[in-house]
């Protein structure tokens, strides 16, 4: 019982995993003979990808990144690799390296010049940084989306399946970010993106050769040599694999060492009078080290070396802590006469300001007193001399000169029943003159 059992779930897992029914051999191979060719619209369409991959990382935009890579044709060639490798087609193999080959070098070429040209400036390049540092999971990535894209390339019914190979492995991204760096004149982004890139291309085109193999596609062998540039893959792909680790292996210390740090910082924001208002966390250089910058009073020897052992206990050790008092305060540094020095020097420069505020108000003052217009005594005085004048407003003014001198003006507007003759006027404003000791007098009549 317990073996028919047994029997029953391995031909249900068996017709469930089974791919016989599902892959077409013969048109997979012309397929992605097809997808190798790279003439005609595929090198207008790989240019114009570049492009827009370099605008997306040139403004850090995820979608537009992502609609790049799906518009890359980059895919192909490197299936049709791994694909020759497995079926022993040096023929094949030769020209999807050749295609590629060719690919990279426009796609560097356009990348290249818009990088040149552009009039952004990156001040914040996180998607750029982001293919720079390639690591064991970006192996991960490249290996199981190319199996699934390889598988989808072979299956009689296809699927969106490549869309989402083509935006997880990330082919055009680190290419334009060579290209960044190459314009840019910088190793840091050209090395670390070609490294990325590359093993990209080795783990696709890996996942193309063990499908081939799982699948059982039957062997060409139209070379002879076939042999040797299975084994030279064989050699880059464990060199890739080996260098990929060690960088992933730095990629965790970098992180864990950051986390820490963070957690170390917050425990100890403040410590007695003594608070970190700032601190940098240096991962360029090994040992990785914690800068904190301090503001209150100084540490004592005891705090500073039970700061030390705190930092320790989390992994930190001594000489990864560097600790700046660039802004506490020295208290021992003041003794008594320098502290009732500072204490008169600053009362006196408090003094000296009131004394000043004082002056300038009292000029105010008597600049205001002075401008007082004794209107209703003029108003009087004014109706004396001509008895048909009703009413009389006076009014500030300021008058310009043809040399741009500004100065103040009185104007008096006097309403009168009759016309008041222009002798009359001119008098009368002389008299105002006089009266009110100004020079600049108005008399208008209405």
């Amino acid at each position: 019982m317990n073996q028919d059992f047994l029997i029953r779930i391995r031909v249900f897992m068996r017709s469930i995993l089974s791919l016989n029914t599902y892959v077409d051999i013969q048109a997979t191979n012309e397929n992605i003979r097809k997808n190798i060719a790279f003439k005609g619209p595929n090198v207008y369409i790989l240019f114009f990808a570049v492009v827009i991959a370099s605008v997306g990382l040139n403004v850090n935009s995820i979608p537009v990144i992502i609609g790049a890579m799906l518009i890359s044709p980059l895919m192909g060639p490197i299936i049709g690799f791994g694909h020759g490798l497995g079926t022993g087609d040096s023929e094949l193999l030769l020209s999807s390296f050749k295609n590629l080959c060719v690919m990279i070098g426009i796609s560097l070429l356009a990348s290249i010049l818009y990088f040149l040209v552009t009039p952004l400036e990156i001040d914040n390049p996180t998607e750029l940084l982001a293919r720079t540092r390639p690591t064991i999971y970006d192996v991960m990535i490249a290996l199981f989306g190319g199996l699934a894209g390889t598988l989808e390339t072979a299956r009689k019914e296809k699927g969106t399946v490549l869309s989402g190979v083509a935006i997880a492995t990330a082919l055009m991204p680190p290419l334009c970010t060579v290209g960044y760096g190459i314009a840019n004149l910088s190793w840091k982004y050209t090395i670390g993106a070609s490294f990325l890139f590359i093993i990209n291309c080795i783990f696709i085109a890996l996942a193309a050769y063990i499908m081939a193999k799982f699948l059982k596609f039957p062997n060409v062998n139209n070379q002879p040599n076939h042999a040797k540039y299975k084994y030279i893959t064989y050699i880059i792909i464990a060199g890739m694999i080996v260098t990929s680790i060690y960088t992933g292996y730095n990629v965790i210390k970098e992180n864990n060492f950051l986390k820490v740090a963070n957690k170390f910082v917050r425990k100890n924001q403040s410590i007695g009078k003594t608070y970190i208002y700032d601190y940098n966390v240096n991962t360029v250089n090994t040992p990785y080290t914690l800068e904190l910058r301090l503001a209150g009073e100084s540490l004592s020897a005891q705090t500073r070396e039970m700061f030390y052992r705190d930092a320790e206990s989390v992994g930190i050790m001594r000489n990864q802590l560097h600790i700046v008092e660039d802004a506490t305060i020295q208290f021992e540094k003041f003794n008594e006469t320098e502290i009732v020095k500072n204490l008169i020097q600053s009362n006196e420069e408090q003094l000296k300001q009131r004394d000043d505020s004082i002056r300038v108000l009292n000029n105010s003052l008597e600049r205001y007193i002075k401008l007082q217009l004794p209107v209703k005594q003029l108003a009087a005085e004014l109706m004396t001399q001509l008895p048909s004048v009703k009413d009389v407003v006076f009014t500030r003014g300021e008058r310009m000169t043809r040399q741009s001198d500004l100065s103040e003006q009185i104007v008096v507007i006097v309403y009168s029943d009759e016309k008041i003759n222009h002798e009359e006027i001119d008098r009368l404003t002389q008299w105002l003159k006089v009266r009110l000791n100004m020079e600049n007098v108005m008399l208008i009549n209405m």
